[in-house]
């Protein structure tokens, strides 16, 4: 299996496209909350390295002052009068040890406060981002997850996030550490010795032109590696979550090879991010050597030439005392490592930006359906449903045309015909799973786009062939979504769902623990808890959509029983493919090609002996009677599902 290169096959390429100045909204939106914690962050640092200096400095003075008694060196320290300190050189030396022990102290009190403050700002920001991420993508249409897989989404709220935590955490605290580091020693350098701090700084520029270089190759390189985790976590998830077809198929085999080959990707992209960054580091550590070994050298020799002669070696003017050179010798070498220490930073923040511009692109993302800020709560009385003139088109291909019908307050209407007929878009409509293009779907005379989907919603429950449950308790799986529910509420729809029996064999009862997607529980009584879960919302109107399609007949007849009860006196929409579960229904709508093509009861409609009457041939065996015509449109009808898959 080929998989196509990751800036071609970036399932969020789009969103990360459009993704403007995300770092910037990153510290906009969400820094802003977390001031303090920033401020006690930067503040800690700056007092931490300034304190982390002064040891260095000390030792060059006591050096100069009190062991070599230099001759125009005095012990003096900046800002503290004269009067305040020692006369005589055990007193200086102990005030100059007391000072390196309150700075060691000092630092590792500011360290810890420095610790706390970037952590806090990491963490409160991951939190925020991710809960946002997760609320706008709960929110966005059906259409967006239908090109989308759960690995891919995934990949943004763990390891997306999670690299922006990184950056906020270990690459802002360290890029404060080294910038107070780098400005810090610089400017002591030059106070002490301009002339030899020049020889340390050269190199300064050379590192600048390396990092901006491997900036610029290292970004698409980081950017490829986030969308091979995306697909790595996609061909994961799709076969652990079909572990069971994979057994019964015998392709254990076939599967390990797509895993290699998805996984050969991620690799093949993440090596040659990692063969770029093993080749920068060493060589910043080079540039950074080069530096260190000419201060060195000619600081070195500029001592010795002062101290033999009392003149300036080379192009060198005035003398150079040893402890100037020790505090250049210590500072250089904390300058020069840091220096080389910005391209890990960049390297953390170069992931930060992708990451950040696939999470403010998904942020970004337009919603089909928009809400009026005018509407108001959906009011049901009667229950009657209007479909008028409704047009549906999903990526420019019609799949609804001109449909119109009408539902009493609790009458049950069947909508009938071939696979990709429109049945399911025409009941997600009415839930606004999606938006009409022409015409309106109205609820007691109220247009659905003038009402809030949150009513909508709550008033319409909705039972699936394909029945979801939650990690949790049988009790909480009925419970879902009517969170308030009593105990006695809950046993009372079970019995209603024919769901009671089953659960109280169960081993803890109503508190069993069901399993990810409920694996512990058959198909059938998923199903019924399920049609549990609808009765105790206990919705005004209902949507069924092939509710028994994929249970055995006994098991069918069971939940039939409980769908009955549910739909008494309450207005009802079925899918079914096993027409006998709706031939008692109100009204039956057969639709094919996203159009009405008849519409009736049962006995109407197998005396019209038009496509349903042909559809109820095929289930009663009668299909040697069926017409030559039907039978090719059926298979054309089947080429064309088959193509669209």
């Amino acid at each position: 299996m080929d998989v196509a290169p990751a800036e071609e096959d970036d399932p969020f390429e789009e969103q990360r496209e459009n993704a403007e100045n995300p770092m910037r909204r990153l510290f906009g939106e969400y820094g802003a909350d977390n001031t303090l914690a920033f401020v006690i962050g930067v503040t800690s640092s700056i007092v931490a390295r300034v304190l982390d200096l002064l040891p260095p400095l000390l030792l060059g003075l006591a050096v100069d002052a009190i062991f070599s008694q230099t001759a125009d060196r005095e012990y003096r320290l900046l800002f503290v009068p004269d009067a305040w300190l020692p006369t005589t050189e055990t007193g200086q030396l102990y005030l100059t040890v007391a000072l390196i022990g309150v700075a060691f102290f000092g630092g590792a009190a500011f360290h810890y406060s420095r610790n706390w403050g970037w952590n806090s700002f990491a963490q409160h920001i991951q939190h925020e981002i991710r809960t946002d991420t997760y609320d706008k993508m709960q929110r966005l249409n059906m259409d967006f997850f239908a090109g989308k897989q759960t690995g891919e989404m995934m990949s943004i709220l763990s390891n997306d996030v999670n690299r922006l935590e990184r950056f906020l955490n270990d690459g802002m605290n360290s890029a404060f550490r080294l910038g107070v580091m780098v400005v810090g020693i610089a400017a002591i350098l030059l106070w002490i010795n301009w002339q030899l701090a020049m020889v340390t700084l050269f190199i300064v520029p050379a590192l600048a032109v390396f990092t901006y270089q491997f900036i610029r190759t290292i970004q698409p390189k980081y950017t490829d590696v986030r969308s091979s985790v995306g697909q790595v976590n996609s061909r994961l998830e799709n076969n652990l979550g079909g572990i069971q077809v994979i057994k019964t198929a015998n392709t254990e085999a076939y599967e390990s090879d797509r895993v290699d080959d998805v996984s050969q990707d991620y690799f093949d992209a993440n090596w040659d991010a990692i063969d770029t960054r093993i080749k920068f580091f060493p060589g910043l550590r080079i540039m950074a050597g080069v530096g260190f070994v000419a201060t060195f050298l000619l600081g070195g020799v500029w001592v010795l030439t002062s101290q033999a002669t009392g003149t300036a070696p080379l192009f060198f003017s005035g003398t150079l005392s040893p402890g100037d050179f020790v505090v250049f010798i210590l500072l250089s070498q904390r300058f020069i490592w840091p220096m080389a220490q910005f391209g890990q930073i960049i390297n953390m923040y170069q992931r930060a930006y992708a990451s950040s511009a696939r999470i403010f692109g998904l942020m970004d993302e337009p919603s089909r359906i928009a809400e009026n800020p005018d509407a108001d709560e959906l009011g049901v009385e009667d229950g009657n449903v209007v479909y008028d003139d409704v047009t549906f088109s999903y990526d420019e291909e019609p799949i609804v045309e001109d449909v119109s019908f009408e539902v009493g307050g609790g009458e049950t209407v069947a909508l009938v015909g071939p696979t990709g007929a429109g049945k399911s878009t025409l009941l997600k409509l009415l839930l606004r799973m999606y938006d009409v293009d022409e015409g309106s779907i109205a609820v007691d005379g109220q247009d659905l786009r003038d009402v809030t989907i949150t009513s909508l919603r709550e008033r319409v429950g909705y039972v699936s062939q394909e029945t979801f449950l939650f990690y949790g308790t049988v009790a909480e799986n009925i419970a879902y979504g009517t969170f308030g529910a009593e105990r006695e509420a809950i046993v009372e729809a079970a019995k209603a769902a024919e769901a009671h029996d089953f659960i109280t064999n169960l081993p803890d009862g109503y508190d069993t623990e069901v399993g990810e997607r409920g694996v512990k529980l058959s198909g059938g009584q998923r199903q019924r808890i399920a049609i549990a879960r609808a009765i105790l919302k206990d919705p005004e109107i209902l949507v069924l959509d092939e509710a028994t399609s994929d249970v055995d007949t006994e098991t069918e007849m069971l939940i039939q029983r409980s769908l009955d009860r549910l739909t008494a006196d309450r207005t009802t929409f079925a899918i079914a493919h096993r027409l006998s579960t709706i031939k008692d229904a109100d009204q039956i709508v057969v639709v094919e090609d996203g159009r009405v093509v008849e519409r009736g009861t049962h006995d109407d409609l197998i005396d019209d002996d038009g496509l349903y009457a042909h559809l109820w041939g095929v289930q009663a065996g009668e299909i040697d009677e069926l017409p030559d015509e039907f039978v090719e449109r059926a298979a054309e009808r089947r080429a064309t599902v088959e193509s669209d898959d």
